[in-house]
C-alpha cells in the first residue's frame, strides 16, 4: 500500500512529558484523515514535527515512500505540505492578496510584481470557490474569511498535503458546513488532508479514516463509516462518554443580575462595542449569550465583572446598584467569573496550584493573620478541592499552575469559582479547547449550579453547548442583543442567521 505520508514510531519529547510516544499515522493520497484525542494527546505535536516545527526523539517520516528530514517549515513547504494553525498566522494590517504571497513574492529589479500573483490568486479562488477580495485587509474581513486567505495561502503555494488545525474553533455552522465543502473539494482535486478535530460530528460528516491519540499514544485507525460517535469518544477518552447534556426542567425565582441599556464604547472608534443592552438572569436558569468572536460578548462580560469602565446604562446585581463596584467588592458579594482567557485572567502561571485557588479568598481571615497567610490552611483548603473536583497535576498542590493541561486549569478555576458559593456564575467559553470527558464534567457542574437555585450566565461560541446547556438564549451581533430564544423552540440554522446579523427578532 502506498502512502503520501507515513510517520512511523514518533517520539517527542518535552521535559517531564512524553508527548507522542511512539506514535504511527500513514495517510493515503486523496483522503480526507481526522486526528482524533483529548486536549493535550499530542495531536497538534504529532502535526508540527511533519511540518517541521519540532524535531522528534525517535521516529521516521516518509512521504510517498521516500524518507525524508524536515528541519523547519520551509523544508515542509519544499515537499508540498502546508498547514491551517489552529491560531491562524495571518499579518493583519496586510491585504488579502500580501498574506497569500508573503515569503514566495515574485519581485523584479528589486520591486513586487504583483499582477500575476493577483491573477494566480482569483484564479485559485475559482477554482476552489474560496470567495475573497484580494484588496480587503485582513484586520477587516471575518474569522471565516481570515480562514480562506489560509487556505488559499497552501493552495498558492502548490502544497499537495494539507494540515487543518481545529480548524472549525471559531467559525458560525454555515462557515463550517462551508469549510466542510471545500475540504471535499479539495481532496476530488487530488489533495490530501489531515484533519485535527475533538468535534466527533464534524469527523463523521468529512473523514474517510480516522486515527485515535490518547494520552501521547496511538489507540488504532478505523473507517470512520464504520463507526458511531460513541465508539469514537470512548475511543479518544477510554471510558463511554454521555455526549447529552442532561438537565430537568428549570426551576426559575427572582431576578439576580439585571442589566438596563448598557453601552461599552470603544478606545479606538466611534462605534460602540456593547450598544444598549438590556436583559436579566435569574435564579435556577442558565441564560446563554451567543454569537460569533468579536461581536461584543467579551466586552460585556468585562463591564459586568468590572474590568472595563462602562459608558452608560446600570448593573443591579441582588438588588444592589454595582455599576461602580470594584471587582473585589463584585466577587466579595457574590458574583463568581470563570473567564475567557484563562492565562490572561484566570490564573496566576507561575503560582502554585494552591495559591491560585486561594486568588479570591487569600485575604479573608481564614487564610490569614496579621498580614500573613496562613498556609496550612490554604494547603489543607487545596487538597480538599483537588479532591472535590478531581484537577489532576503532577505533584498535587505545589504544582505549578503553568505545567498543567488546559483541561486542569481549567477545572482549578472552576473549583475556585464555585466553591465560594456565589449567588451568579458568569462562564465564558468554559469549555473551549477542552476534550469531551471535560466538556462532560464541566458541564455537569454548570447544570448543578442552576439546580441548586443559582443564576448562570454563559458565553459560548460552541453552538452544540448553547442548545444543549442554556434554558434561554441571547444572540449579540455587534455589540447588541438581537433575539431572546428558547432552545427548544429554534433550530440550530435560524441561531446561525441571528448570529450573522442577517436576522433580528422583535421580542427582545
Amino acid at each position: 500500500m502506498q502512502y503520501i505520508i507515513e510517520m512511523l514510531n514518533i517520539t517527542k519529547e518535552f521535559p517531564g512529558i512524553i508527548a507522542n510516544d511512539n506514535v504511527t499515522l500513514q495517510v493515503k493520497k486523496g483522503e480526507i484523515h481526522a486526528l482524533l484525542g483529548e486536549n493535550g494527546a499530542g495531536k497538534s505535536t504529532l502535526m508540527s514535527v511533519l511540518f517541521g516545527l519540532y524535531q522528534p526523539e525517535k521516529g521516521q517520516i516518509k512521504i510517498n515512500g521516500n524518507e525524508v528530514k524536515i528541519n523547519n517549515p520551509n523544508d515542509a513547504n519544499a515537499l508540498a505540505i502546508g498547514m491551517v494553525h489552529q491560531h491562524f498566522k495571518l499579518v493583519h494590517n496586510f491585504t488579502v492578496l500580501e498574506n497569500i504571497v508573503l515569503g514566495v513574492e515574485t519581485t523584479s529589479g528589486g520591486f513586487l510584481k504583483m499582477d500575476q500573483a493577483k491573477k494566480k490568486v482569483m484564479e485559485l479562488s475559482e477554482r476552489y470557490k474560496l470567495k475573497i477580495d484580494p484588496d480587503a485587509l485582513i484586520s477587516e474581513i471575518t474569522v471565516g474569511m481570515q480562514q480562506r486567505v489560509e487556505i488559499l495561502k497552501m493552495l498558492y503555494r502548490d502544497n499537495e498535503i494539507l494540515i487543518f488545525d481545529e480548524p472549525t474553533a471559531v467559525l458560525t455552522p454555515q462557515e463550517i458546513e462551508e469549510l466542510m465543502k471545500i475540504m471535499k473539494g479539495l481532496v476530488k482535486e487530488g489533495k490530501s488532508i489531515v484533519f485535527i478535530t475533538h468535534k466527533l460530528d464534524e469527523i463523521k460528516a468529512v473523514a474517510d479514516r480516522c486515527t485515535v491519540l490518547r494520552k501521547g499514544k496511538y489507540i488504532q485507525t478505523v473507517d470512520v463509516a464504520d463507526v458511531s460517535k460513541e465508539e469514537l469518544s470512548e475511543m479518544m477518552v477510554g471510558r463511554s462518554v454521555n455526549l447529552t447534556v442532561e438537565k430537568g426542567e428549570p426551576s426559575i425565582g427572582k431576578p439576580i443580575l439585571t442589566v438596563k441599556n448598557l453601552t461599552v464604547q470603544s478606545k479606538t472608534s466611534t462605534k460602540p462595542l456593547v450598544k444598549d443592552a438590556s436583559f436579566e438572569v435569574r435564579q435556577g436558569e442558565i441564560v446563554c449569550i451567543a454569537g460569533i468572536d468579536g461581536n461584543g460578548q467579551s466586552e460585556l462580560v468585562f463591564a459586568l465583572t468590572g474590568l472595563e469602565k462602562i459608558h452608560d446604562g446600570q448593573i443591579i446585581f441582588n438588588d444592589t446598584d454595582i455599576t461602580h463596584m470594584s471587582i473585589r467588592q463584585r466577587t466579595t458579594s457574590g458574583m463568581a467569573h470563570i473567564p475567557e482567557d484563562r492565562h490572561k485572567h484566570g490564573l496566576i502561571l507561575d503560582y502554585s496550584l494552591a495559591e491560585n485557588l486561594v486568588l479570591q479568598s487569600y485575604f479573608t481571615p481564614e487564610y490569614q493573620k496579621a498580614g500573613f497567610i496562613r498556609f496550612d490552611q490554604v494547603n489543607k483548603y487545596a487538597d480538599k478541592l483537588i479532591e472535590a473536583y478531581d484537577i489532576r497535576s503532577g505533584q498535587g498542590k505545589i504544582t505549578t499552575t503553568r505545567s498543567m493541561s488546559g483541561g486542569n486549569q481549567q477545572k482549578a478555576i472552576l473549583a475556585r469559582e464555585i466553591d465560594r458559593n456565589p449567588d451568579l456564575l458568569i462562564a465564558v467559553q468554559p469549555t473551549r479547547g477542552l476534550d469531551v470527558g471535560a466538556i462532560e464534567y464541566i458541564h455537569k457542574q454548570l447544570v448543578a449550579q442552576r439546580d441548586a437555585g443559582k443564576a448562570v450566565l454563559l458565553v459560548s461560541l460552541e453552538l452544540d453547548e448553547v442548545m444543549n446547556v442554556s434554558d434561554r438564549i441571547l444572540v449579540m451581533h455587534e455589540g447588541e442583543i438581537v433575539a431572546n430564544l428558547n432552545p427548544k423552540e429554534v433550530t440550530v440554522n435560524e441561531l446561525g442567521l441571528y448570529m450573522a446579523g442577517s436576522k433580528r427578532s422583535e421580542a427582545v
